[in-house]
């Protein structure tokens, strides 16, 4: 076998197997014998028994591709590897094999491309590095062999288990990767790739006070490791530290003041500061060296939107489309200013960019939501759908989440934290007040309500910090290493100690969010899972809850693009699901910790915004300031989706718009139940106001 050495060492597969309760487990070690053995008609006998049960078995898909290949049934081969791509675009393996199969059709140029493509999605696979390699060398591409040569040195110089877990990483088998990648450590504590690989797993598993740690500890061993630099100046970030993610920014360029990428990340680094100027200078620095880059135009168009200069923002992305018509980010961040309407020239040039096979995943995601958006200000909702669902189907495809997962998770939150853990634990965590977590669902209101208080003399506005939802993992982890209950259960079994030293780090880590006033905000939705934790930790905290209509909540998490997390806005019945489990959890936290939270529905906000923000004010223990009524004209940087529309007085035009997809969100609807009838306020209820 030309590329039979891949066979040998490692197993095939190292995937999760997707295998039904009442169903045999294939035995998928035993028909890799027969593909290695060159049995491929008893191989593809065996496979084509588990795709008539599984279809979309990756697996059998997988391996049924590789023996087609062999036996020179390439359609077929690439027909299987397609579906597979649909199943899991990021699947490392199927664009190698996909490589290999366009080199024996004989077609290097296509080749190439899924080489790059598996080498992007798992750098770990060696086969797809020498495939560019030979391409490359035939093509007389001297440098860019040069280039593929150095990472598959460096791939050759790794230690054995350090290239398992990379390819674990690339498998998303994070945890069997930590594994290994711990006791590698263990046996050679100071190796820093192997502890820069550790951190990347933390930091995926959202363990981001560990990454950090990680990464500060092999800067020392190495501070010369540029990769190493850059994954700490991205874990800061993560982590919000900007200040110190700024400073690194700057260490790392002053190695290489001409470097883009290097000036790059000190824009952005500068941007998260505060520091717009500067990182509008320095895109434009950058655009004086690559004046075609599609990335940094993109860039300094998200700079000057988080500033409110629509126009700017607006000319910066078009400036990117004409260099790269491709560069679907672009479309999608136009679309994303949510007030932009697109021409119908620039429809055309979507369609166009979308039709093309060799687009990237992820142009054709941000095409697809940035269509949606086009045809639904054409009023062709049924187009508009159409994309919006290709979209989200496309982008769930990148993730594992379950719906089924997150409803034991919350159920395990209800379980735990009942009154009496509350009672018993009552005096303990840190007594700070200054917090107000405004919780719920994204596209819920936070941002406005956000908006509304920290135009408030007496608090600063942030962002969605991380720190909770790094606490909780936190938690989770002293479970899988040192045996202890899992969490939420371990808060029964907390000191008093760690209950305030919680709170403490709490408020310490954030305080470089802050300004000076004597409250300040963390409106990360999802602390609504955690606010048993945030109760024992900081229980003068306050906390409101943002809540919309469930079905235009919902479906404006359909329609929205998020940048990382909130994987269950992907699917309609997740996202019913989703709403469902969070009613069922606030109930909970109403019923054991009455007055604590504080419910604001968006429709009511809409109909009378100056009751509804007296409201808020006295729960929060704040003299009433008319700014709150007039948060539009507050000028400060908003760096969530809702950056236009809270810079506007309030409209009524979005509590409907869900209507106009109602024919297709009956799976919505079925997900949602008996809560859709329970809401208090039906969404076309709100009296008008323009």
């Amino acid at each position: 076998m030309r590329d039979g050495a891949s066979y040998t060492g490692a197993p095939l597969l190292m995937m999760e197997q997707r295998v039904q309760a009442d169903r045999p487990v294939p035995d998928l070690g035993s028909i890799q014998e027969k593909i290695v053995a060159k049995r491929f008609d008893d191989a593809l006998a065996e496979l084509g028994d588990i795709l008539q049960a599984e279809p979309d078995n990756p697996d059998a898909l997988y391996m049924s591709a590789v023996c087609r290949r062999y036996t020179g049934d390439f359609g077929t081969a690439l027909q299987l590897i397609g579906q597979l791509k649909d199943i899991w675009p990021e699947h490392g393996r199927a664009h190698q094999e996909e490589g290999h199969t366009y080199r024996d059709m004989g077609k290097p140029d296509e080749a190439l491309l899924a080489y790059a493509r598996a080498c992007r999605f798992n750098p770990a696979l060696v086969a797809s590095w020498r495939g560019q390699l030979e391409i490359l060398k035939r093509k007389g591409l001297t440098k860019q062999a040069e280039q593929v040569n150095a990472q598959l040195e460096s791939l050759r110089h790794m230690p054995q288990p350090l290239l398992g877990v990379l390819d674990l990483i690339g498998q998303r088998k994070l945890l069997q990767a930590e594994d290994i990648c711990r006791k590698f450590l263990q046996k050679v504590p100071h190796h820093v790739e192997g502890m820069r690989l550790l951190a990347d797993i933390g930091a995926r598993l959202g363990v981001l006070d560990d990454a950090e740690f990680l990464l500060e500890s092999a800067l020392k061993f190495e501070p010369d490791n540029t990769r190493v630099r850059i994954d700490y100046i991205q874990a800061l970030r993560k982590r919000q530290k900007f200040s110190d993610a700024l400073e690194q920014a700057r260490l790392l360029l002053d190695t290489a003041p001409d470097n883009p990428q290097f000036k790059s990340l000190f824009a952005i680094e500068s941007m998260q500061t505060g520091d717009y100027e500067t990182a509008l200078s320095t895109f434009d620095e950058i655009l004086e060296q690559l004046p075609a880059d599609p990335v940094t135009w993109t860039s300094k168009g998200h700079a000057h939107k988080t500033c409110g200069d629509y126009e700017d923002a607006v000319a910066a992305y078009r400036a990117a489309l004409s260099n790269a018509p491709h560069h679907g980010e672009a479309y999608y961040s136009l679309a994303n200013l949510k007030v932009y309407s697109f021409s119908d020239r620039e429809i055309e040039h979507m369609l166009a960019q979308e039709s093309n096979s060799n687009l990237s995943h992820m142009d054709r995601v941000h095409l697809s939501f940035a269509l949606g958006k086009a045809y639904e200000d054409k009023g062709d909702f049924a187009t508009s759908f159409r994309y919006y669902a290709q979209g989200n189907r496309l982008k769930k495809s990148q993730t594992t989440y379950k719906a089924e997962q997150m409803s034991e998770d919350l159920a395990a939150q209800r379980d735990v934290c009942t009154a009496e853990l509350f009672e018993r634990r009552s005096g303990c965590g840190h007594r700070a007040p200054d917090p107000v977590f405004i919780v719920g669902l994204p596209r819920a209101g936070s941002t406005l309500l956000e908006q509304i208080l920290s135009s408030h003399s007496q608090v600063d506005g942030t962002l969605e910090l991380p720190n909770i939802l790094s606490l909780s993992q936190r938690l989770r982890r002293r479970a899988r290493q040192e045996g202890a209950t899992e969490y939420p259960g371990i808060l029964n079994e907390l000191s008093d100690e760690e209950l305030e030293a919680f709170g403490r780090e709490f408020i310490d880590d954030t305080r470089i969010h802050r300004q000076g006033a004597p409250y300040f905000i963390d409106k990360m939705p999802n602390n609504f899972r955690h606010i048993g934790l945030i109760h024992l930790i900081l229980p003068n905290a306050k906390i409101i809850d943002a809540r919309r209509h469930p079905m235009a909540c919902c479906f404006s998490g359909f329609k929205q693009l998020f940048a990382e997390g909130q994987e269950f806005t992907y699917d309609l019945t997740d996202a019913g699901l989703y709403y469902r489990d969070y009613v069922e959890l606030m109930d909970h936290w109403d019923a054991v910790l009455p007055g604590k939270v504080l419910r604001v529905h968006y429709e009511d906000v809409v109909a009378d915004t100056a009751v509804q923000v007296r409201r808020i004010l006295d729960h929060c223990g704040l003299p009433y300031e008319d700014a709150g009524v007039n948060f539009y004209e507050t000028r400060r940087s908003v760096r969530t989706p809702s950056s236009e529309q809270v810079r506007q007085p309030i409209y009524t035009s979005g509590l409907e718009q869900w209507r106009n997809f109602e024919p297709w969100l009956e799976p919505l609807k079925t997900a949602l139940g008996d809560v859709l009838q329970r809401y208090p306020i039906p969404a076309q209820s709100a009296s008008a106001r323009n």
